[in-house]
């Protein structure tokens, strides 16, 4: 188990959601946190809640110089040990209704902030021979959902791009770990049904996770923790079995069935 005191641990979507409980479950265990997001005045307002040494900047995840601003304008917490690489966007519907310029967000926001922030960041954790990267993904990376197309493409490709980097960082003393929730109880999953037998997770939930994997690093972790060897067991099973399991979870459909209306707000702000 490693201690994580005095870790400067750097979370993407650090004000809201998965991230805020991330940031404040983290400095709890003696972590720095280094609040990146879009939303500069509330990443602000959070790490002064937080205080022990909190800091925050504005961070559009999308861009290679928004990152090399943000880390400088950090830069006073000193050297980074942990990447989570947490900032997402889910807007759902059937991909030949989706705009073009959702399409990009959603590819630009969760899979090239990913890669953006990786680039950023893990250059000088492989120079000091250590650190650790946590890429939030989502059971959608593993199984994908009709009417969640490009999101399921970005949480797959995400896990992809996590597999090979866990390979290519190992020789620099750099872990990296991927965490896939479930429906979790935040806006970005509002109105979105759990499967049939799964239980949504919280935002702590998820961040307890981080947290143990931080702890003692692990390669792919789920939350909850037993929905990854259900998938495991079924993974094996032939292609018209899986999907029987499926349908009888509703798991093909949650996306479909989401309530449109509890999504309203959230769908406006992450499509803009």
């Amino acid at each position: 188990m490693k201690d994580l005191t005095g870790r400067v641990v750097v979370i993407t979507g650090g004000a809201r959601g998965i991230g805020r409980a991330t940031a404040e479950r983290l400095s709890r265990a003696g972590c720095t946190v280094v609040i990146g997001d879009l939303d500069a005045a509330l990443a602000a307002s959070v790490a002064r809640e937080i205080g022990r040494g909190a800091v925050s900047a504005a961070l559009d995840v999308t861009s290679a110089e928004s990152w090399r601003t943000f880390l400088d304008a950090t830069a006073e917490a000193g050297p980074v040990d942990v990447l989570v690489n947490n900032a997402g966007v889910m807007p759902i519907g059937p991909l030949m209704k989706e705009p073009d310029e959702v399409t990009r967000t959603i590819v630009d926001v969760n899979l090239h902030g990913v890669i953006h922030g990786t680039k950023a960041v893990v250059p000088g954790m492989s120079e000091r021979g250590s650190g650790h990267v946590v890429n939030v993904a989502s059971a959608v990376g593993r199984i994908a959902v009709a009417d969640g197309a490009t999101y399921s493409a970005s949480k797959f490709a995400v896990v992809g791009f996590s597999e090979a980097m866990r390979s290519e960082l190992r020789p620099h003393g750099v872990d990296v770990s991927v965490v896939q929730p479930t429906v979790v109880l935040t806006e970005l999953s509002a109105g979105v049904p759990a499967a049939k037998g799964v239980k949504p997770v919280t935002a702590d939930d998820v961040a307890h996770v981080i947290e143990q994997v931080l702890r003692r690093p692990k390669a792919e972790v789920w939350v909850p923790r037993w929905s990854q060897a259900v998938v495991r067991t079924t993974g094996v099973l032939p292609r018209f079995l899986q999907d029987a399991v499926a349908r009888a979870m509703g798991a093909d459909q949650v996306f479909k069935a989401a309530d449109t209306s509890v999504r309203a707000g959230y769908e406006e702000r992450a499509r803009r």
